[in-house]
């Protein structure tokens, strides 16, 4: 039991519901604590051979998400429904919550909502605490969850208007990537569907009272279009007929719904993409565009790997047709190895650790997520161009050449006026 005061919280401090469509970051505040983190926060690519010392930083951030991962993945054993019945090996975490400042857990809280992990976090905080009578904490995480939920609730229903329109208009969907991360929810709804854009367009103006946002450069070359639903917070994004960074992906794409399952979510059925397609729709976006996870990518996939429902070789045959193996490989590998330090456990076949671009690839946080090494990523990129020009696939081959001039106009603008808006 903890027997140091109640936490130094006070009523009413910052929720998660709060502008949640810009990437939150907060401020580097003094703290003269210096945690000792898993390697996988500090090494970008070591050899095997290599000692591997660790950077060990007083922003409170790289404390936060340690702790953040040490809740996530050790305070749940089967699926995220539930936390655990026992959580006694939590403890000294939860002395280390209860010990924050107000904005300390406000920016707890912050980091956690940028990791779509608030639900998850706050669910085993909760209930450590209303255990141990630590009534202001209890109340504050139960302030946030009941926030929280409430939006999810509302945009789960709203998706869900979204699917049944498309699927009552002749474009058949999938809802890619959002419900992942259950019971939490990102700031996005992503769906993919074989119809054509100007049949999607029509149905969500018309059906949804949708408005279309401005297509940036990279929303053209990868076949995405934007809608704001009056009402609802979470802007709508669909991939129509492509997916990749650059629309690249066609029979990677039409294994979506050729292979694609249901997913039950408050009560409502879902088309979502089988197990080994969620796999490569991650990669796609993980190590192909965006260059860094969420915390949420982790420990989703660390589920969804010890849960026994992928099929490696089917998982290859998908990747290969998209010329991805080696990112996938890389990508399993990557999140197999910042599990480990804090009690998760990802067994990878041989061939898939033998076709990463290394099996000791790791992440680096930094800027509030958890970055990709950029030499691993060029290297994926060439190899995916080199696969292309192999098969003689002509839609990736007349694209992909199209991304590093578009990354570096994105850099470029980023620089200059803080936004990359219109362009990636």
């Amino acid at each position: 039991m903890i027997t140091k005061k109640e936490p130094r919280l006070k009523p009413g401090f910052p929720t998660v519901t709060a502008k949640r469509n810009r990437i939150l970051k907060s401020p580097i505040l003094a703290s003269t604590d210096q945690p000792v983190l898993p390697d996988s926060h500090q090494t970008l690519l070591l050899p095997c051979a290599q000692s591997q010392t660790m950077d060990n930083s007083s922003a409170p951030n790289d404390r936060y998400i340690s702790l953040l991962s040490k809740i996530v993945i050790r305070g749940y054993s089967g699926d995220f429904s539930v936390p655990d019945a026992s959580l006694d090996h939590l403890q000294t975490e939860l002395e280390e919550v209860a010990a924050f400042t107000p904005q300390e857990f406000a920016n707890f809280v912050e980091l956690a909502d940028t990791h779509h992990v608030v639900v998850r976090t706050l669910a085993v905080i909760e209930k450590m605490a209303s255990a141990q009578s630590l009534n202001q904490l209890a109340e504050m995480c139960n302030e946030s969850l009941s926030a929280e939920r409430t939006r999810i609730s509302k945009a789960v229903e709203s998706l869900y208007a979204i699917v049944q329109a498309l699927d009552m208009s002749g474009c058949p969907p999938s809802v890619i990537k959002s419900l992942d991360h259950w019971p939490d929810l990102g700031s996005d709804l992503d769906l993919y569907t074989s119809g054509s854009a100007e049949h999607v367009v029509k149905v969500m103006k018309e059906k949804m009272k949708a408005e279309l946002e401005a297509r940036s450069w990279g929303d053209r070359l990868a076949g995405k279009w934007n809608f704001q639903i009056p009402g609802l917070q979470e802007l709508v994004e669909i991939h129509v007929r492509y997916l990749g960074q650059t629309g690249e992906q066609t029979a990677m794409a039409r294994r979506v719904l050729e292979r694609g399952v249901t997913k039950i979510v408050n009560g409502r059925t879902f088309p979502v993409p089988a197990p080994e397609e969620r796999i490569l729709i991650s990669t796609l976006q993980r190590m192909y565009r965006h260059f860094y996870f969420r915390l949420c990518d982790m420990v989703d996939m660390a589920k969804l790997l010890s849960s026994g429902s992928v099929d490696f070789a089917e998982l290859r045959r998908g990747a290969e047709k998209g010329g991805i193996w080696p990112g996938v490989a890389s990508y399993l590998v990557i999140l197999s190895q910042y599990v480990t330090p804090y009690g998760g456990k990802v067994e990878l076949p041989r061939e898939v650790i033998a076709a990463a671009y290394s099996p000791d690839l790791r992440v680096q946080f930094r800027e509030n997520f958890l970055r990709v090494p950029m030499r691993p990523a060029a290297g994926l990129y060439g190899s995916q161009l080199l696969n292309a020009s192999r098969h003689g696939d002509l839609r990736a081959i007349s694209r992909l050449p199209l991304l590093p001039p578009l990354a570096l106009s994105a850099l470029v603008a980023y620089r200059l006026t803080g936004s990359d808006k219109g362009v990636w």
